[in-house]
C-alpha cells in the first residue's frame, strides 16, 4: 500500500511537471512577438528561477563543498544544455522535427538503465516509450515539415541527451550518510545554468524596454512581466521541483515517459490561448502519447543481478534474498 501510495504521488508530480513545462511555450511565444530574442528569453528564464531559489541554494551550500561534480552536471545538462541545444536546433529544422528528437530521451533513458546500469527494463516501460514516441509524432505533426539538415539533427539529438542527463540526475540520491536534497540540486542547477547561458545569450545586449510593455496572448494583451513570471514562477521552478520529485518517486524511464505529456499540454494550450487549431491526426496522438504515460507507470519494479557473497545464493551473509543494493533505486521498471 506505501509503495502505491508513493507511485501514485509520483505520477501526480510527474503530470504537474509535464504541465508546467508545458505551459511555458504558450507564454514564450507572445514574449518573443513582443520583441525578446529566444536566447535572451531562456536567459531571463532560468535567471529569474535562479534568483527565486537562491535562499535555498543557501541553505544546501554544503553540496558544494560534497557534490561539486553533480550540481555542475545538473546545470550544464538539464537546465543550459537543453535549452540551449534545442533553441538551436530550432534555427536549423522545424519545431515540431526537432521537439520529436528531443522527446527520444524516454527510449534513451531506457537505453541508459539497460545497458549502462545493467539493470532490467520492464516491458511495460518499453511500450510505453514506443507509444509515447509514436503519439508525439503524430502531435507535431513531423511529416508536414520534415527536412534533412545534419546540425540541425545533431543539435536535437544533443537536447536528447541532455534531457537524459536531467532524467537521470534527477534520480541521484547519494547514501543514508550523505543525502543528496533534490531541492538543492534544483537551486545549484539553475544558477550554474544561469551563469552558462549569461555566456551565450548576452544578456547586456537586451532590449530591456521591451519588459515594461505587453504582448499579445491570443489577441488579449497582456503585460510582459505577468508572462515572464509565469515563465519564471510555475514553467521553470515548479516545474523542475515536481519532475525531480517525480523522477525519485519513480524511476527515470517511467517519468521520462510521462514527460512526453508535455507535448500534448503545449499542443493543446496553443489551441486555447493561441487559436492554433488541433488536427484529428494531433487529437489521436494526444490520446496515443497519454495511453503510453499509461502504460510505462505499470511497469514493475525489477532488481539488478545479486552479487557473489557468502550467502551461496548471490546475497551477503545475513542480507535477505532480493535486497536491492544501497544507493540503487529499487522503482526501476
Amino acid at each position: 500500500m506505501r509503495t502505491s501510495t508513493g507511485k501514485n504521488t509520483g505520477l501526480g508530480l510527474a503530470l504537474a511537471s509535464a504541465f508546467a513545462f508545458g505551459g511555458s511555450g504558450v507564454a514564450a511565444k507572445p514574449l518573443i512577438g513582443a520583441g525578446l530574442d529566444s536566447l535572451h528569453m531562456v536567459w531571463l528564464r532560468v535567471a529569474g528561477a535562479a534568483l527565486v531559489m537562491l535562499p535555498v541554494a543557501w541553505r544546501h551550500r554544503e553540496l558544494v563543498r560534497r557534490r561539486p561534480a553533480l550540481l555542475v552536471g545538473y546545470g550544464l545538462l538539464a537546465v543550459a544544455g537543453v535549452q540551449a541545444c534545442y533553441f538551436a536546433a530550432l534555427s536549423r529544422i522545424p519545431v515540431g522535427v526537432a521537439l520529436l528528437v528531443e522527446y527520444l530521451a524516454p527510449a534513451l533513458v531506457l537505453g541508459w538503465v539497460r545497458f549502462v546500469r545493467r539493470r532490467p527494463v520492464g516491458r511495460a516501460a518499453v511500450a510505453g516509450a514506443v507509444l509515447a514516441v509514436g503519439g508525439l509524432a503524430c502531435v507535431v505533426e513531423v511529416w508536414s515539415g520534415l527536412r534533412f539538415d545534419a546540425l540541425g539533427l545533431l543539435l536535437a539529438l544533443g537536447a536528447a541527451g541532455c534531457q537524459v542527463g536531467y532524467f537521470v540526475l534527477s534520480d541521484h540520491r547519494g547514501n543514508e550518510a550523505e543525502p543528496v536534497d533534490p531541492f538543492g540540486v534544483i537551486a545549484y542547477g539553475l544558477l550554474v545554468g544561469a551563469g552558462l547561458l549569461t555566456a551565450v545569450a548576452r544578456p547586456w545586449t537586451l532590449d530591456w524596454q521591451v519588459l515594461a510593455g505587453t504582448a499579445s496572448m491570443g489577441g488579449t494583451r497582456l503585460p510582459v512581466w505577468l508572462l515572464l513570471g509565469w515563465i519564471v514562477l510555475v514553467a521553470t521552478v515548479l516545474a523542475y521541483l515536481t519532475g525531480v520529485i517525480s523522477v525519485r518517486r519513480l524511476s527515470p524511464q517511467v517519468a521520462g515517459v510521462v514527460a512526453c505529456l508535455e507535448a500534448v499540454v503545449a499542443t493543446v494550450l496553443a489551441w486555447v490561448l493561441l487559436k492554433e487549431h488541433l488536427s484529428a491526426p494531433q487529437l489521436v496522438g494526444g490520446a496515443v502519447v497519454l495511453a503510453g504515460a499509461l502504460v510505462a507507470q505499470a511497469a514493475t519494479p525489477g532488481a539488478p543481478p545479486p552479487p557473489p557473497g557468502p550467502g551461496g545464493d548471490g546475497t551477503a551473509a545475513g542480507e535477505p534474498a532480493g535486497a536491492t543494493p544501497p544507493g540503487i533505486p529499487s522503482a526501476v521498471g
